[in-house]
């Protein structure tokens, strides 16, 4: 057998290339079919020496193009850099990479004796040996590979339902919590990883959480809990998953106590008439998140839930007028309580009226119309106080039905919320709704009804 430790080289004259051909598995986020570069030597020594370090670059171009088309940054594990450093040199000598099992099951006698004779070498090292011969062990899976393995099948049944705005937001969450693990302990196998790594988890955030540290960013327990709850959850599923149900957790039982956040202020009912309902306030944003955020006011609805309504779920020529909330086949709701249906008064109704169809503009994009209302609402002086939001819209709602006495029943209806009394019924039909909702509406002009802006076909 003639050894190739010329993989991957051509000659053409006196020259050396480099050439070969982009695996099957990477071609969707390589459009190469070949991959050719000149090494600018005569030399066959310094040519191999510059095909290795091409293989090297190509390879990692290959693998973080690929973590980053899934979502994920790439650290190797040192497990893995010593496998694949193992790889590249197997083939720098002549011969494909493959585990000693398989090398005893598939290749002839002569080949194996083949592979020997290149190790007859003084500068042969150990891991040349283990390359060649196959003895190196395949890394095991990293927690990276375990985030992958839960995002692809074991959260199937959490995300089926989910759009791809939901979803992409469910696994940055997650995703945060195992890029902030790997930075302090390392992409660490699954079976390497320990209790003493849960308590530097644990202890790393301690220390952020500290009132007398220097932070740019101050952070609540809440931050690090969650953190804490996406690698246990991660931890437990991936060995369940291998039928070790009993291996017990590293994050288990760490946990910071967490004080109650400081609530999301309403905005007042002089504020909203002077401010918000004042001809002109949201002058210079666009359309269709002018009238979502008028159609927020007397719906207390979520952002989400105005932004992805469907034309079927806007109910203008029924005798009441309503809108629908309702999981659709790619979203599902926050939770089953947010399921209602709510009668549309006063400013809300006026901007319902002129969207029809809904906001195509908005649909799926939440971040983009958080960006776009807040961006107006600071800009115009629409925020009372720093610690204002969009959803305070939805605080003042709540807050003018609990003082204008409505029922809590009807009051969690409308809000979407669970209703922690005994539920008889439907909550009140639609007409009911309607009166008791006139109650709180804010007096809108004829003057300012003129100046919406109108999506109507």
């Amino acid at each position: 057998m003639t050894i190739r430790r010329n993989h991957y080289l051509e000659q053409r004259g006196y020259r050396w290339y480099y050439v070969r051909r982009v695996p099957a598995r990477f071609r969707d986020v390589d459009p190469r079919r070949v991959v050719r570069a000149a090494l600018h030597t005569d030399s066959l020594t310094v040519a191999r020496e510059r095909r290795d370090a091409m293989m090297d670059a190509d390879e990692h171009y290959w693998e973080t193009a690929l973590a980053k088309q899934a979502g994920l940054t790439i650290q190797d594990s040192p497990e893995m850099c010593r496998y694949r450093s193992a790889r590249r040199r197997a083939v720098a000598v002549g011969f494909e990479f493959q585990p000693l099992s398989k090398l005893i099951e598939k290749e002839p006698v002569e080949r194996i004796l083949d592979r020997v004779k290149v190790l007859d070498r003084e500068d042969v090292c150990a891991l040349d040996t283990q390359a060649v011969l196959g003895t190196i062990e395949p890394p095991k899976d990293t927690i990276r590979d375990a985030f992958k393995l839960y995002c692809d099948k074991l959260s199937i049944g959490e995300t089926a339902r989910k759009s791809p705005e939901q979803i992409e937001r469910w696994k940055a969450t997650k995703a945060r919590a195992v890029d902030n693990f790997v930075a302090l302990c390392g992409n660490l196998t699954m079976e390497a990883i320990e209790r003493r790594h849960g308590r530097q988890f644990y202890d790393w955030w301690g220390e952020r959480l500290r009132p007398d540290t220097k932070n740019v960013r101050a952070y609540r327990p809440n931050s690090a809990n969650r953190e804490l709850g996406n690698l246990r959850l991660i931890f437990r599923e991936y060995w369940t998953y291998h039928g070790d149900e009993d291996r017990e957790n590293p994050f288990r039982k760490l946990r910071f106590k967490d004080t109650p956040p400081e609530p999301t202020p309403s905005f007042s009912d002089e504020f909203v008439r002077s401010k918000i309902l004042k001809q002109g306030a949201l002058d210079g944003i666009n359309a269709q998140a002018t009238l979502i955020a008028y159609a927020l006011i007397e719906t207390g609805c979520r952002p989400s839930e105005i932004a992805n309504l469907r034309a079927e779920d806007i109910k203008l020529d029924a005798e009441v007028p309503h809108i629908r909330i309702r999981p659709t086949a790619g979203r599902e709701l926050k939770s089953a309580s947010s399921r209602r249906d709510i009668p549309l008064v006063g400013v809300s109704l006026e901007a319902m009226k002129r969207a029809p169809l809904g906001f195509e503009r908005y649909r799926e994009k939440g971040n983009s119309l958080s960006a776009a209302l807040l961006k107006s609402f600071h800009s115009h002086g629409l925020m009372p106080t720093k610690r204002h939001r969009i959803y305070s819209l939805r605080h003042a709602f709540e807050k003018r039905m609990l003082e204008a006495g409505l029922d809590y029943g009807l009051r969690c209806t409308l809000m979407g919320h669970k209703n922690t009394r005994p539920q008889y019924g439907d909550g009140g039909s639609l007409d009911y709704r309607r009166k008791e909702l006139l109650k709180i509406a804010h007096p809108i002009g004829e003057d300012f009804i003129q100046s919406l802006p109108d999506l109507r076909p």
